[in-house]
């Protein structure tokens, strides 16, 4: 007698019937059954559409917690590497959740609602360790942490032409500066838009309730002027990519639990003075421990690097310098803009100027490469 293997049930986001019936080839991402590519466009066309008119992308796998109550600034301060303490209200701020190591737990986007109430959008993967982590540091701190992914929605839309189509919305949206956002009603419904995104491009991410999704989404592109030829769905490939060319960094590739934001070059997202300059920020979980690390000096650095030829390097294969091996690719691809291989790997510190020759292991055989700057492509 035989028993069958459990079957995974996939967690389907509220736009699913979406990426259906525009012919998505749908994969399990994490848990959640996503649209990897549109069948008839694929994952260059996707990405060159992005790149010049606008792309639209459901990122409604991405983890969104809010917290609220009396200590919610406190606690965000106190897991967060930003200093969340003086921000305000329709502001968003890129930061990094640490380990006591300085290891990366998740990087996150912090959205300030009011003074004591904030969104945090985490990646999909790492939301059950978060949820779990939070409550194991929350300590006495008294605030509600509701998980709200699986009760919204959230899309981005990217692209040069972007602001011409959520401009429908509301004329504000167009008038938002980078990570700000607005809410704004729509279908008898509230709909949050920041001025954020994961491509390289301009644009927005809008999150919306689960329920209306489909239908206000649809009623908005339907009024957009010009929608159906400048948007097109893009897939999980093609985001991949876009945030590739744009040199930043992917959870599970150029960040984890081992590596710290430091020598990532995540420097900008991190306060190590955080509770010295205002002691009511206090201090971050990890704080010490990347002080010590500034202290010292990182032993590796991540750099952007092109590869002579057509093959792309993939995460885990070597970087050699002078025949001897010095770091490990990240991440790469064969760039649709730029035409050419382009990865993101650790080096020593001192094989990280830019200019220096490198070579990465492809199939066994060298391939000459050069350290460049990041990103590597930069929308006008």
């Amino acid at each position: 007698m035989t028993t069958d293997a459990p079957t995974t049930i996939l967690r389907k986001t509220p736009l699913h019937a979406f990426h259906v019936e525009h012919g998505a080839k749908l994969v399990d991402y994490t848990g959640w059954e996503m649209p990897l590519l549109y069948v008839g466009s694929g994952i260059i066309e996707e990405h060159k559409h992005c790149r010049s008119a606008v792309g639209f992308f459901d990122v409604s796998h991405m983890g969104r917690l809010k917290f609220s109550g009396r200590h919610a600034r406190r606690f965000l301060d106190r897991v967060c590497t930003r200093q969340i303490l003086g921000m305000e209200r329709g502001q968003v701020r890129y930061s990094l959740v640490c380990n006591e190591r300085g290891g990366c737990r998740d990087d996150v986007l912090v959205y300030c609602l009011d003074e004591d109430s904030f969104l945090m959008v985490c990646n999909a993967a790492n939301r059950a360790k978060l949820k779990e982590h939070f409550d194991l540091v929350r300590g006495d701190l008294v605030f509600k942490m509701d998980d709200q992914t699986e009760s919204t929605a959230m899309v981005a839309v990217q692209g040069p032409r972007a602001m011409e189509i959520v401009g429908s919305m509301s004329r504000e949206i167009p008038m938002l500066k980078r990570y700000r956002f607005t809410e704004k009603n729509l279908l008898v419904m509230k709909v949050m838009v920041s001025r954020t995104g994961y491509t390289g491009e301009d644009g927005v991410e809008i999150i919306l309730g689960a329920g209306m999704a489909k239908a206000a989404l649809g009623m908005f592109l339907g009024q957009a002027k010009d929608a159906a030829s400048l948007v097109k769905p893009c897939g999980l490939a093609s985001r991949d990519s876009l945030r590739l060319e744009a040199g930043m960094p992917l959870y599970g590739h150029e960040i984890d639990e081992e590596t710290d934001p430091l020598s990532a070059g995540l420097d900008f997202a991190v306060k190590l003075e955080k509770g010295v300059d205002d002691e009511r920020a206090g201090s971050f979980i990890g704080q010490e421990a990347l002080r010590e690390i500034k202290a010292r000096g990182i032993t590796r650095k991540l750099v952007g690097i092109t590869l002579e030829g057509r093959r792309s390097a993939r995460q885990g294969m070597p970087i050699l310098r002078d025949g001897a091996a010095i770091g490990v690719v990240t991440s790469g691809c064969l760039s649709p803009t730029l035409d050419r291989p382009i990865a993101m790997g650790y080096v020593r510190p001192g094989d990280a100027t830019i200019g220096t020759a490198l070579t990465v292991e492809i199939g066994g055989k060298p391939v000459q490469a050069t350290v460049v700057p990041t990103p590597f492509y930069k929308s006008s």
